[in-house]
């Protein structure tokens, strides 16, 4: 993207850049970051996440801390949570959204004993920090952005668990004892850490913030082979974790939330508090109150071609809708896709079609998630 003088600003690398382009990674240009699209190949990368233990660099994603008598009050004033209901140890997710309800960004908040937590999407991070500032104004509350000083790597699959505890031994937690969207706090070989429960693949897994002095020690470490005893936790780039979260129905900005669509017609009415008086409450609660007009929905393909992002949705003659995203499942083996329709459609088990470049392939309407681990 160049700038009105002509210059094409620099993309932003974390502090494992070096370590991606050692390791063969293809990188791209994601949210203004330069970051690792591949390293082996998508499809290696998705499976060996499903069936073991993957490493992402998800340092691009914004890390914004929170503190002083009024850092409660921001975030109950800009998010679709209740943040007061996030006890210490816990995270929540919410949407950041505008006066019309329009999603502006959607966060974690994290509550630790004496600050609060917000991590927000590398692409919107500049625009949450004008938000935040914009809205903070008369408040006493102190934002800092750590995105910079600071690393965040997610550990997905289900080896994860076993895997970390055994390259990670003397590590002064105890991971049994955390529960999803938990977190812990503690010091390793002298740096300070907290470590998440969560992650954005559909699998158990862990995301852990670090110095970013400290990241490519952590990474090395956790990919050390471990020979036939212990199987290696492989890096995966965000080709990989695209089809992960997709497969586990999960939305993306930029795909299924953006700044004209709201939380409930996106599905995510679980992470909205309709009687909370926050930016955007007003126009959520009416449509709640009426029903989405349009309903986010999952789509499975007759037959093996992609629906991208952009392509129509048809009933008979009649456009209803449009792909958001769409892919060849590696876990299923089927095309599927999620798309914005029609509420009058969207019911599952309802026979529609997509438009893939003057051709008509038949999709079913289905319950999202199209994958979900075994508890």
């Amino acid at each position: 993207m160049r700038g009105a003088s002509g210059y094409t600003p620099a993309m932003l690398q974390t502090a494992l850049y070096k370590t991606h382009k050692r390791l063969g990674a293809r990188l791209i240009d994601f949210g203004g970051w330069e970051m690792p699209v591949m390293y082996s190949g998508i499809t290696e990368e998705h499976v060996h996440t499903r069936t073991a233990s993957s490493i992402f660099d998800v340092s691009h994603m914004g890390r914004l801390y929170f503190t002083g008598p009024d850092a409660e009050k921001l975030l109950e004033k800009v998010c679709t949570r209740n943040i007061s209901k996030v006890k210490v140890g816990r995270c929540g997710y919410s949407h950041v959204c505008n006066a019309q309800g329009g999603i502006l960004d959607d966060v974690i908040v994290s509550r630790y004993e004496d600050r609060l937590l917000m991590v927000c999407n590398a692409g919107n991070r500049e625009k949450i920090l004008a938000h935040l500032k914009a809205q903070s104004a008369g408040m006493t509350v102190d934002i800092k952005d750590t995105t910079m000083s600071t690393i965040m790597i997610a550990v997905q699959g289900p080896a994860t668990m076993d895997l970390f505890r055994s390259h990670l031994d003397k590590l002064p937690i105890k991971l049994d004892e955390m529960k999803r969207y938990g977190f812990v706090t503690g010091s390793y070989w002298g740096v300070q850490f907290s470590i998440f429960r969560s992650g954005y693949t559909g699998e158990d897994g862990l995301e852990v913030v670090l110095p970013s002095m400290a990241g490519v020690l952590i990474w090395d470490r956790l990919t050390a082979d471990g020979g036939t005893e212990r199987a290696t936790v492989k890096p995966a780039g965000l080709g990989a974790r695209d089809t992960l979260r997709l497969e586990a129905g999960m939305p993306l900005y930029g795909h299924e939330l953006n700044e004209n669509i709201d939380p409930i017609s996106a599905g995510c009415g679980w992470c909205v508090d309709i009687e909370g008086d926050y930016i955007g409450a007003d126009a959520i609660r009416a449509i709640h109150k009426a029903g989405p007009k349009r309903t986010l929905v999952g789509l499975e393909l007759d037959g093996k071609r992609i629906a991208r992002q952009g392509v129509e949705v048809m009933c008979g003659d009649n456009a209803i809708g449009e792909v958001t995203s769409g892919t060849m499942s590696p876990t299923l083996g089927k095309s599927i896709a999620m798309a914005f329709v029609d509420s009058e459609q969207s019911e599952p088990g309802t026979t529609l079609s997509v438009d893939i470049r003057g051709s008509r392939v038949d999709a079913n309407v289905v319950k999202l998630p199209f994958y979900k681990r075994a508890e």
